[in-house]
């Protein structure tokens, strides 16, 4: 067993620990796609938040694309007849990552993808002015940062990354726990980034349009499709608070089933459109009838998307959701510094499975008691991030004592020789 190992003409610590991390953050920094905010400020903040997210829960992030791109998908369909096919992906996403918006008098107000459809649908808008309301996709990546130069140096890092493991593994050589945990980081990137491969990237300046003239209650309507009137820009007290880059998935599916519950509620006590609007009824128009007085405002942890938990592949998607905790089982055998910690890595990676495999069992979790499942719901994610927290721990830890073959090299022509 060997402590630190300088860089000579071989590998060294140093350079583990520098070909570990610059392969996990290029990877983290690329995959990421902020929603958009007009301040810098904000949208900073905002970044640094998903690239923690991501750093310590990888699946959560692939999950959440996967839920984007079905919303998405649904959007697209759903626009489609009123809009000839010419509404795409590019268009779903940019809308959903909050980057259009419209006038009001004291500010903006974002308008909501379930919003947009009900604009298309009532014919108040035409897709034939989409270029006017910035959104022609040559305007969109235009306002887009993705970097071709920055994609090609993660896809080169990760690929000479991949490759130095395996050549290892074909020579018997093992690999250290760092570089077993930033391995399991590599297919959640990939799948993530192909949920997002649409996605527009760090746009900084959203598309400001002015609404049609509509009847008081087609606004009100309108105004009450609104998921979140948080990320408004009208100064209200709720809309400047930097609490709000802490909100990092907006998701229209969470009102559309708020809106779901209320019209099943108001179905079972027999006032279910006692005062039809002559605006065509839906189900958000239910909201409109219902009495604000009774609406209660649940602190949501975590909503998944009801079309996608209720489906038959939710099954598929939790197991790739453990997927990370279970690529930290190949370091099973992996020699720790001590018998203590090789245990706390075995029963650390059980847990994150475990625990996050019980927290996608539930499609919503609230911070409300509702009975021991409560306790359940809230402890799995907490008791996930403390396993992946003793994880990251122990990779930098175990770097004191290693199995002094974890520095051996080879030669790359020995290894032609032997295939050949």
């Amino acid at each position: 067993m060997v402590g630190w190992v300088w860089d000579g003409s071989g590998r060294g610590t140093m350079s583990l620990i520098t070909s570990c991390l610059g392969t996990v953050f290029l990877c983290t920094w690329i995959v990421i796609h902020p929603r958009v905010y007009k301040r810098e400020s904000r949208a900073t903040l905002h970044k640094v938040a998903l690239f923690f997210k991501t750093i310590l829960a990888p699946e959560f992030i692939a999950v959440e694309g996967l839920q984007e791109w079905a919303q998405c998908q649904r959007m697209t369909r759903e626009c489609a007849d009123f809009t000839g096919g010419e509404f795409k992906l590019i268009h779903a996403f940019y809308i959903s990552m909050l980057a259009l918006r419209y006038r009001t008098p004291k500010g903006d107000r974002v308008i909501w993808p379930n919003q947009y459809t009900w604009l298309l649908k009532q014919r108040l808008i035409s897709w034939e002015d989409h270029a006017n309301w910035g959104l022609s996709i040559d305007d969109i990546c235009d306002k887009s940062k993705s970097d071709g130069a920055a994609k090609l140096l993660a896809i080169l890092q990760v690929s000479w990354f991949f490759t130095q493991c395996m050549m290892r593994v074909a020579f018997h050589l093992p690999l250290s726990q760092l570089e077993t945990m930033t391995l399991g980081y590599i297919p959640l990137f990939v799948v993530t980034y192909f949920f997002w491969w649409n996605k527009p990237k760090d746009i900084r300046s959203p598309s400001l349009v002015d609404l049609p003239h509509m009847s008081d209650e087609y606004m009100q309507v309108f105004e009450s499709m609104a998921v979140s009137n948080k990320f408004d820009d009208e100064g209200m007290k709720d809309q400047v608070s930097r609490w709000n880059i802490w909100y990092l998935t907006p998701r229209v599916f969470e009102k559309e089933e708020e809106d779901r519950v209320m019209k099943a509620r108001l179905e079972k006590t027999g006032h279910l459109c006692s005062q039809k609007s002559r605006v065509n009824t839906t189900e958000s128009e239910v909201q409109v009838t219902q009495d604000p007085t009774h609406i209660q405002k649940d602190i949501v942890l975590a909503h998944w998307d009801p079309n996608l938990y209720r489906s038959r592949i939710w099954p598929v998607t939790c197991l790739f959701g453990i997927s990370f905790g279970a690529l930290h089982l190949i370091s099973w055998n992996t020699v720790f510094p001590t018998a203590i910690e090789m245990w706390l890595w075995r029963t650390s990676a059980f847990v994150s499975i475990v625990s996050m495999l019980i927290f996608m069992h539930f499609e919503k979790v609230v911070l409300r008691w509702d009975g021991p499942l409560t306790i359940i719901s809230i402890a799995s994610p907490a008791l996930y991030l403390l396993s992946r927290i003793v994880m990251m721990g122990e990779v930098f830890a175990a770097l004191r004592s290693e199995e002094s073959t974890i520095y051996t090299t080879y030669k790359y022509s020995a290894y032609w020789l032997s295939f050949l």
